[in-house]
């Protein structure tokens, strides 16, 4: 198996090909398809196949917008628990602190960096941009979808 590419706050975000560059595409182009369909025949048919299309649009943005949500539930749990294992115990009190995107952002800390990050997310409320920016050894998430 080829060796990854080391993951960093650069070249984290992930394209998924086949999403990105090919279905987002092909929904936008029918949906302009069938609105110039509808502007140059007017017609019940020609409207419909517009709502349809601009449905269809619509349904493949939510459909990844929920595999997303539920990765995000996933990671937050997964993260929750790590921080029960390597916080102290006067820190373990505030994990529902942190809020989901800051728990999704911690997932890539490694565990000697935790414990410090975690807290300065809590009390400097820090973004999940800002919280990749601190993390000085990259965890790498592969997974994520």
């Amino acid at each position: 198996m080829a060796e990854k590419k080391p993951q960093t706050f650069a070249n984290h975000a992930k394209y998924d090909p086949a999403f990105h560059f090919f279905l987002i595409p092909v929904f936008a182009l029918s949906v302009i398809a069938a609105l110039v369909h509808l502007l140059w025949h007017p017609s019940l048919h020609a409207g419909a196949f517009l709502v349809i299309s601009i449905a269809a649009l619509i349904a493949l943005f939510k459909i990844r917008i929920y595999a997303l949500k539920v990765q995000d539930r996933v990671i937050r749990l997964e993260e929750r628990q790590r921080l029960m294992l390597l916080l102290p115990e006067s820190m373990r009190a505030r994990i529902p602190e942190l809020t989901e995107s800051q728990l999704v952002a911690l997932r890539f800390a490694p565990d000697p960096e935790l414990p410090a990050l975690a807290q300065r997310a809590i009390v400097d409320k820090l973004s999940n941009a800002d919280i990749k920016k601190a993390i000085q050894n990259w965890r790498p998430d592969y997974f994520r979808i």
